[in-house]
């Protein structure tokens, strides 16, 4: 050994960690690497690192994503034991390690709050929005990679299936290569006027491609511009990931955050303020970083970096930097130049995860009036126009309208990595039973821009119940590719108990023509639909199909069911000011079974069975849900965010003999939910619900409160409810969720690691029956209540569950219990119910 030594050279040991200079939190996987050199390592979770090396360089440098290099000298054949700080930003700071358990930190008297409160006073002077127009030029990209790709070789040296990716491989400007497997690319011009207030979008160019393809491509825009929207750190509130993070420059910004006047910097020549933050709470949703203010009395921001925490309750984010910077026109306007946001994304701590960037680039502002030709945009309805040959452009065009700043070092495309990998075999199956899995549907065709029919949805193929036995079904349906505006959809179903077929058919006539999905917003259609199926009274899904096979184990027999044969025809109209209204025609028969028998009182008090009952009903609807978010799939609306005031309103008539109608009948019912955001300390949501019959009924025809009797957490049904255990004929029930987002176990010391977040839930129905549809006081007419039925008392329903969501990062547990009505036959107090659920 002192041979090779000798031969070799002396060795040198050098360890230590890196860290934030501004929260000194650690830096997981920071390059650390001899100068010149790929000797090195990277640091591990908590930003400690170690490595030996026989090399001359005295020479370190270290390195993360938005942070600036650092070099530092090592002695060589000794033990280095160093303590690295990266500053962000690419601005030289004087070293201020900030230590919050420690530290003796007072907002009174602090001069950096009392300079931070300036800025927050005037940051609505400076607002672009202030003038009559503006108008500006936004190129927009978004970058999912594969993070730190080293393409590997097969041991016995023979070619592999995907040697090829190493073709694809690019590097970023700190040294780590990644793979890119997803690219989405948007040129447009936005238009704003004050008065009246408007804002278009109008969109020249867009191109996508990766390995996202299996979703919907209008859906996972929709949900990269809710969970990656333009930050706005002028906001009290940042919406980011589908959460709310406090801002820096939030009113309430001194008692959220910790700020400290850093140094003194010259900028252009002029002095400007580094001023830092840091979170009080670092498991909190806020940021860490700087902020850069000209000294010159105007508190004009000219630069931002925010940074997450290490310890923030964010799912799958381990890192993330926002930049962002601006410039003051002649009369101090503000003027956004550049967003730029990179993530590192990991699904478990130890897997290298995924690069993400989305950058933003502002240019071509300018406040006049839009000329002549633009100025129509405003008159139209669309809040985003998109051209007829956006989707069309050429490679020349981007190359010449794509910023210098993301021009690849490497010139592959995405799009290219998709046709090689599609080529193999292994990946081209994989890919197609993904996208079978997430759409629910089999294609009939290969060929996408061929494919005209879908099997499906999958999910409801085999399903079961107390009176179908098992069930089966299958149907499916028409695409865009046979026709633009006309839509066939079908299916049938058989139960092996009641040994009886069901069917449903649906034709559909769309005013507009649909690129992807039938139900596109905005709908503007007429539909034809006829079924005959099992009526699974008091059980309405919601936000699932009815036949979903994750519903077919219950906690209780769903029983309560008729059979329903009915006939619609239906006119959906939705404008994107987010007014939508309809009418339907409706002609049903509904027929008795032994479960939910039909027994007709007489005058006398006897009681004869009746073994069906018909109606025609006119059904007018009326819906306002203005900037509503939803990811839209082929049977599904799914909303990825509340955040819209909903409000929906809907009256039902019959006249009794009109065109078979057995009753007369009137039934009005309005509905409103909201979420509410408390900024730091989570939000609610919040559901309430009205309604009453006016006319004298049979049961079937009253109001029946939905009871789910699954073990899944179902929004707007009654979890420790049976079927059919109230009836009512008018009600009031609302539905509250309070999300805490761990603003309690992020204060516990281990249970902190964890991650998880509260949620408490307390829903109720205030529900009565008037005398004149009890069949126990004015009986004639109507049908004897089934065995287990009842009414309520003055009290309304109540249940309260607490839950805790994020085990595992996708799991939700409730505690749910009922607070009366008690003394029922067969109810359930308690219970435990659960969902999965992906969330940041």
């Amino acid at each position: 050994m002192c041979m090779v030594s000798a031969v070799c050279g002396q060795t040198t040991l050098v360890k230590g960690i890196v860290t934030d200079s501004i929260s000194g939190e650690p830096l997981p996987y920071a390059s650390v690497l001899l100068e010149g050199t790929d000797s090195g390592a990277m640091t591990d979770d908590n930003g400690r690192f170690s490595f030996s090396t026989s090399r001359k360089n005295t020479v370190l440098e270290a390195s993360y994503l938005g942070y600036d290099p650092k070099k530092v000298k090592i002695s060589l054949g000794k033990t280095n034991n160093l303590d690295i700080r990266l500053v962000p930003s690419g601005i030289v700071l004087n070293e201020v390690v900030i230590k919050p358990k420690r530290e003796k930190y007072r907002r009174r008297d602090n001069p950096a709050v009392r300079f931070v409160r300036k800025v927050i006073d005037t940051r609505d002077k400076h607002a672009p929005s202030n003038h009559a127009y503006f108008s500006y030029d936004q190129y927009e990209k978004i970058v999912f990679a594969v993070n730190d790709y080293v393409p590997k070789k097969k041991k016995d040296g023979k070619p592999g299936k995907f040697d090829f990716l190493a073709d694809f491989v690019d590097t970023l400007e700190i040294g780590t290569t990644v793979l890119p497997v997803s690219e989405k690319e948007k040129i447009q011009t936005v238009y704003f006027r004050k008065s009246p207030k408007s804002e278009k979008r109008l969109v020249k160019a867009t191109q996508s491609a990766g390995v996202d393809e299996v979703f919907s491509r209008d859906g996972i825009q929709q949900f990269l511009d809710e969970a990656f929207q333009e930050v706005d750190i002028f906001q009290n509130n940042i919406p980011l990931f589908l959460q709310r993070f406090v801002s820096p420059l939030s009113t309430i910004g001194p008692a959220f955050y910790k700020y400290y006047l850093l140094d003194t910097l010259q900028v252009e020549g002029k002095p400007v303020v580094d001023l830092g933050f840091v979170p009080f709470n670092s498991e909190s949703f806020g940021f860490t970083g700087h902020l850069f203010v000209p000294l010159d009395s105007t508190y004009f921001v000219q630069k931002a970096i925010l940074n997450v925490p290490k310890d923030i309750n964010l799912n799958f984010v381990s890192q993330m930097t926002i930049e962002q910077t601006f410039e003051r026109a002649p009369d101090s306007t503000r003027i956004i130049t550049k967003d730029d946001i990179r993530m590192n994304f990991k699904l478990t701590e130890k897997s290298k995860g995924f690069y993400a960037q989305r950058l933003n680039v502002y240019r071509n502002q300018s406040f006049e009036k839009p000329d002549s030709l633009h100025l129509p945009v405003f008159d139209e309805s669309a809040p985003v126009i998109t051209l007829d040959e956006a989707y069309k452009r050429d490679d020349e065009y981007w190359a010449s309208h794509r910023p210098e700043e993301m021009k690849k070092k490497n010139p592959n495309s995405v799009a290219k990595l998709m046709a090689k990998l599609r080529s193999v075999p292994v990946f081209y199956y994989t890919e197609k039973l993904i996208s079978i899995l997430v759409s629910g549907y089999i294609p009939t065709d290969k060929n996408p821009e061929k494919n005209k029919f879908d099997l499906g949805p999958m999910n409801s193929t085999i399903n079961g119940n107390a009176i179908e036995g098992a069930r089966f079904r299958v149907g499916g349906g028409t695409t865009p590719r046979f026709h633009k505006n006309w839509f066939l959809e079908g299916y049938a179903a058989y139960g092996t108990k009641d040994r009886k077929m069901k069917y449903d058919a649906l034709v559909e006539y769309s005013f507009n023509d649909r690129r992807d999905f039938r139900l596109e917003f905005p709908m503007h259609s007429l539909r034809l639909e006829y079924m005959y199926d099992i009526n699974k009274l008091g059980q309405n899904y919601m936000y699932t199909s009815k036949d979903n096979v994750m519903l077919a184990i219950r906690r209780k027999k769903d029983t309560r069911a008729t059979y329903l044969r009915k006939g619609e025809l239906t006119y959906t109209r939705e404008h994107y000011n987010g007014i939508s209204y309809g009418a339907v025609i409706r002609n049903f028969r509904e027929y008795a079974t032994e479960y939910a028998e039909f027994n007709r009182i007489h005058a006398d008090g006897s009681v004869t069975p009746v073994s069906h009952y018909d109606m025609t009903e006119l059904e007018l609807k009326f819906r306002y849900g203005k900037d509503e978010r939803f990811y839209q799939t082929r049977t599904q609306r799914v909303p990825i965010t509340y955040d819209a005031l909903i409000f929906n309103l809907s009256h039902v008539m019959a006249k009794k003999g009109l065109l078979g109608s057995t009753f007369n009948y009137h039934r009005t019912e309005v509905g409103m939910q909201k979420r509410f955001w408390f900024s730091a300390f989570g939000y609610a949501d919040l559901i309430l619900k009205g309604g009453k019959v006016w006319s004298k009924v049979p049961y079937p025809l009253l109001i029946i409160p939905n009871a789910n009797l699954t073990y899944t957490i179902q929004p707007e049904a009654y979890t420790n409810m049976n079927a059919m255990e109230f009836i009512n004929d008018e009600y009031l029930s609302w539905d509250l969720t309070y999300y805490l987002n761990g603003n309690l176990f992020n204060r516990i010391p281990l249970v902190k690691k964890l991650k998880w977040r509260e949620v408490f839930c307390f829903r109720g129905l205030w529900g009565h029956l008037t005398d004149k549809n009890n069949p126990m006081k004015n009986g004639e007419g109507l049908y004897a209540f089934p065995a287990g039925s009842t009414t309520m008392g003055k009290t309304p329903y109540m249940e309260v569950s607490v839950g805790i969501e994020n085990i595992f990062k996708f799991l939700r547990l409730d505690y749910v219990w009922r607070l009366n009505y008690l003394d029922n036959p067969n109810i359930q107090r308690r219970g435990v119910r659960a969902t999965m659920r992906l969330s940041f």
